[in-house]
């Protein structure tokens, strides 16, 4: 079975069901295993590792969790397409959240310029009436896939200081070590929405095609607000985790 080898007992720290859960999902990454391929069978599984079944269930509920694999009734384990989890408990940007999952996320800039701000936009940052911002205009990209619109809006001591900036990565690495600001909170809400023109385009959606669309709100450490973003993902590439205690 695709390179795997029998277990032993003790030769890792990690529990067996970790063992068998990287090691697939590392497959799955790598492209042993291709979108939509069916997994081998839970039998064929514990043969292959020489361990019991609850321990390759335990393994491939945490790849389900991940989204990595979906389960078809009667038919077995299948390949899922990439999708972008986010757990929202920490503020971290796109491509440091999915480089963490072993993905590769690039983004490509559409435009930045100086422009009036929408009225959600000046309402967010606190803005003066008539004071302009600087607004960055990218697609971010899943292993090369379009998966996200994004648009993001800096008060102009900020966001004029991006202007010829490498702008293929993630913004809050920049801002806090090219710019030495120290970032704080985000306030994030989530919504579902059709998907415009503009996002038929870059995301090769059909009229009518839902996306979800993120709001975030990062402020800095002293609690300024700066940097307001739509994000809009494709609804199949995207997943927001969240944690409730019940208290």
């Amino acid at each position: 079975m695709k390179g795997t080898q029998p277990l032993a007992p003790g030769h890792s720290p990690l529990p067996l069901y970790v063992q068998i859960r990287d090691d697939l999902r590392r497959k799955i990454l790598e492209g042993s295993y291709v979108i939509h391929e069916r997994l081998p069978s839970e039998n064929e599984l514990m043969n292959a590792f020489g361990v019991s079944r609850i321990t390759i269930r335990q393994a491939l509920r945490d790849l389900h969790n991940e989204g990595l694999v979906f389960s078809a009734q009667g038919k077995g384990t299948y390949v899922s397409k990439p999708k972008a989890v986010q757990n929202v408990q920490r503020l971290q940007g796109f491509g440091e959240a999915m480089a963490a999952q072993g993905y590769e996320a690039t983004a490509r800039l559409l435009s930045i310029q100086e422009r009036k701000p929408p009225k959600a936009v000046v309402a967010a940052l606190h803005l003066l009436a008539g004071e302009e911002v600087v607004e960055v205009k990218r697609v971010r990209y899943l292993n090369r896939e379009a998966v996200c619109v994004e648009n993001s809006y800096f008060p102009l001591d900020i966001g004029r200081r991006m202007f010829g900036m490498d702008l293929s990565g993630d913004i809050f690495p920049m801002l806090e070590n090219a710019f030495g600001i120290a970032l704080g909170r985000a306030d994030i809400s989530l919504d579902a929405t059709l998907a415009d023109e503009e996002h038929q385009h870059y995301l090769a959606l059909k009229p009518g095609e839902p996306i979800l669309r993120v709001e975030r709100l990062t402020h800095d450490r002293a609690g300024r607000p700066i940097d307001f973003e739509y994000l809009c993902y494709r609804g199949d590439a995207f997943k927001y985790q969240f944690r409730v205690d019940r208290k």
